[in-house]
């Protein structure tokens, strides 16, 4: 909104009317006010969801100081969305299909999370939504993920072009200030299905090389890969997220520190420079995604301030599925999705260790009559719970390793 107020205004000379187009600005200003919105109006809906009783029922798994959190307030995943959206809406440009594409993600898993914590609050039905529904919710988003990239001209990654030998073409281009001439690679914006690996010096790989035996039917069947790979990766990370909301601020710092990352390398892709100096792909129009992502990190570190140990509000599924889906759409669409094991990898993590634990417990209950059991209690942060670990203890040394993981990730892109 306030960009297309930039061009209103553009005519007069208003002190400071310049900064509005500046991506650096507008992600700056929506960091703000995602804050102002999570620490002022968090506070009044914490005391609405007090009002009308809208508490957590809290089973008792026999951890230390769990059953005090009995009735605190849940579906305070409804701060982080306003936090998301308002800021996004006021400070980004919409006509760009990556920030549509966020907006839409934001609210489609938000609401699928609302009806889940809904039916748990007053229906009182402890198990929520039915799997398969919210499964049939991040199947269908993926989807839309994958029909967008694939339909929307807006979508393309700036390439080499090569002749038919696979060798890159040049061509002269003369500065007209100097009059120099100098050679320059030919670059061309494409459809792609290319994406980035880590750690390796030719570091794209093409999800079309999956299907190079079908021939001509490979131009199309490149697209239905790449469609199943982004369904897996925002059903897995969604629902990991949501296995890492299990004690005061995992999930919401953890989500904070890989937003940032995700956040980093959006800009220096979207960046023209920026890319060629780090020979990454450059993504045309990119950059605008800063803006989004500095909303999600305004959000959840400013719900930290509610949702820290001891937490006054608990996100739900309403912001714990959402904060998942976010990653994984934002991940995909910066052509960055190979990286997430490696930066979610405390997600990576807990998802691993309940996989773990309910495989081993079936196995042995086959083979010995007697389930056992791998870890004390899963998801792993609750091992550590029954080890007699404090929650914040627990938290700070997850935030440090993903801290770790994170500064690892932002270094794939020299370390090849």
């Amino acid at each position: 909104m306030f960009y297309w107020l930039y061009e209103l205004l553009a005519g007069y000379d208003i002190p400071g009317i310049g900064m509005l187009p500046g991506i650096t600005f507008r992600s700056a200003a929506a960091i703000i006010l995602s804050l102002f919105i999570t620490t002022i109006f968090g506070k009044k809906l914490i005391r609405i969801l007090q009002r009308k009783q809208i508490g957590d029922e809290v089973r008792d798994l026999g951890l230390e100081g769990q059953m005090q959190k009995q009735g605190t307030p849940t579906m305070g995943g409804i701060i982080i969305l306003m936090a998301i959206i308002i800021p996004t809406l006021l400070f980004a440009r919409l006509d760009n299909i990556y920030i549509l594409l966020m907006l839409i993600t934001t609210a489609f898993l938000g609401m699928i999370g609302f009806v889940d914590d809904y039916i748990k609050v007053f229906k009182k039905n402890k198990e929520g939504l039915a799997g398969r529904f919210k499964i049939l919710g991040q199947v269908s988003l993926g989807l839309i993920v994958a029909a967008t990239l694939f339909i929307s001209e807006d979508v393309k990654v700036r390439e080499h072009v090569t002749d038919e030998n696979g060798t890159f073409l040049s061509e002269q281009v003369v500065d007209p200030a100097t009059g120099e001439s100098t050679e320059q690679f030919v670059m061309e914006d494409v459809k792609s299905t290319k994406t980035t690996i880590p750690f390796i010096k030719k570091n794209e790989f093409d999800y079309a090389w999956l299907v190079a035996f079908a021939g001509d039917a490979a131009s199309w069947l490149k697209w239905l890969v790449y469609a199943v790979a982004i369904i897996l990766i925002i059903t897995a990370v969604s629902n990991a997220a949501n296995l890492t909301d299990g004690i005061d601020g995992l999930a919401t710092g953890t989500s904070a520190i890989s937003g940032a990352t995700l956040g980093i390398l959006a800009y220096v892709s979207g960046n023209v420079i920026y890319a060629d100096y780090l020979n990454i792909m450059y993504i045309p129009n990119i950059g605008e995604l800063t803006v989004f992502i500095a909303a999600f990190i305004g959000a959840t570190v400013g719900f930290l301030w509610y949702n820290s140990f001891p937490a006054q509000v608990f996100m739900g599924d309403t912001g714990s599925l959402a904060l998942g889906g976010i990653l994984a759409v934002f991940a995909v669409i910066i052509r960055k999705e190979i990286l997430i094991p490696l930066l979610c990898g405390i997600f990576l993590i807990e998802n691993l260790s309940v996989v773990i634990q309910v495989g081993w417990f079936k196995y042995t209950k086959r083979k010995y009559g007697e389930g056992r059991r791998v870890f004390l209690m899963s998801p792993i942060h609750h091992h550590f719970q029954k080890k007699g670990f404090p929650e914040p203890k627990i938290v700070t040394r997850f935030w440090i390793v993903g801290i770790i993981l994170a500064v690892i990730t932002i270094a794939t892109l020299k370390m090849r």
